[in-house]
């Protein structure tokens, strides 16, 4: 496809769909803007963009596509300062915000001025942030969904579509409702639980000293999700309060359940309890991407002198293998070996470094779940 794309918020996701649109449209220009003039310099140099714009009013007059890549917040503001330009009467405008009922209301000032907005959301992530880290295979198999209004013409959609192939994601068409509420349940909620887990622990941490030196492992890791931005979370739960407060409303029935059993210290319930857990998570899929990001480890066992984390990240780095996290597990004082904890962004990065540490190395390996 050819014309001219503008993609609003050089971050992780807006510089990685400006890549796939690059990638896919050869003939496509990319203009980008963000509010951090460093962002835009570097989407430049890096080849992200093709054009940088003052000011969005500049980008967008002269736009085929404009996608706003912005917090959910900031992402309002920007639709109604378009809908007051004068844009090109067939341009589509679309966003990557991870609730839509509030931004599609909102979007009303758009098509009043007869302009499309259909809005979208990529559902992949990554731990690092920024344009620097944006990648064209980053929605590679996961899910895109799009929240198209009964009155958009079919065909924009699939003209949205078309722009977007280069993402190589399933695309899917719901309500903004029915969205919200798919990503409250296995998003949005589950960042709560997370977030209430770790301030659990830290108050009970003024009590015990040890507690956090325990929760140094596989604590950090079931309650990894509470490190996400507080500012974006604020405005997510803004926009989503009503599913999440629904939520919370069965979550505390549930565990008034659980304490139930506990109290008749039924042990075939809690048996039950667990069991229809484990069966309902062993049956999702594995290799398909969800609505959180996977987390794909590396357990290295090294022995314990200077410079073995800088050896075993050479190995990788000879092979062009990028790492997103390293970390070093504690030990007992009497261990003369130590674990690295490697994090890797797909899955085929996690494979190939454990062969490559296998093969330049006597460590041992194993992978984090």
């Amino acid at each position: 496809m050819k014309g001219r794309v503008l993609v609003i918020g050089l971050g992780l996701i807006g510089g990685s769909l400006a890549l796939c649109i690059k990638k896919e449209h050869k003939d496509a220009v990319i203009i980008g803007y963000d509010i951090h003039q460093e962002q835009v310099r570097l989407a430049k140099m890096l080849g992200v963009i093709d054009e940088a714009a003052e000011d969005i009013a500049e980008g967008a007059k002269t736009a085929d596509l404009i996608i706003i890549s912005a917090p959910v917040v900031e992402t309002e503001a920007i639709i109604h300062l378009l809908s007051e330009q004068s844009l090109k009467p067939e341009v589509i405008i679309t966003d990557t915000g991870s609730t839509k009922s509030k931004i599609v209301a909102n979007a009303q000032s758009l098509k009043q001025s007869g302009y499309t907005f259909i809005g979208g959301h990529p559902m992949a992530g990554s731990h690092k942030s920024g344009v620097s880290a944006a990648k064209e295979h980053l929605f590679e198999n996961a899910f895109y969904l799009l929240t198209p209004e009964d009155h958009i013409d079919q065909t924009k959609v699939e003209t949205l579509k078309g722009w977007l192939i280069g993402t190589n994601a399933k695309f899917l068409s719901v309500t903004p409702d029915i969205h919200d509420y798919l990503t409250g349940i296995v998003s949005h909620f589950p960042h709560i639980i997370a977030a209430s887990i770790v301030r659990q622990t830290e108050r009970l941490a003024g009590e015990e000293s040890l507690i956090p030196r325990l929760a140094a492992g596989g604590f950090r890791d079931i309650t990894r999700i509470a490190s996400s931005s507080p500012e974006m979370w604020k405005d997510i739960l803004m926009h989503n309060r009503e599913v999440l407060i629904g939520l919370i409303e069965q979550w505390k029935e549930e565990m008034d359940w659980v304490k139930v059993i506990l109290e008749q210290e039924n042990s075939e319930e809690i048996l039950h309890y667990f069991k229809q857990a484990k069966q309902y998570r062993d049956g999702l899929p594995v290799k398909e991407k969800g609505a959180i990001p996977s987390f794909y480890d590396l357990f290295v066992d090294v022995p314990d002198y200077p410079g073995v984390v800088s050896e075993v990240t050479g190995y990788l780095a000879k092979e062009n293998i990028s790492i997103t996290n390293i970390r070093i597990l504690e030990t007992r004082e009497d261990e003369i070996y130590g674990v690295l904890v490697i994090s890797f962004q797909t899955e085929e990065d996690r494979e190939r470094a454990k062969r490559c540490i296998h093969a330049c190395s006597s460590y041992a390996t194993s992978i984090g779940t």
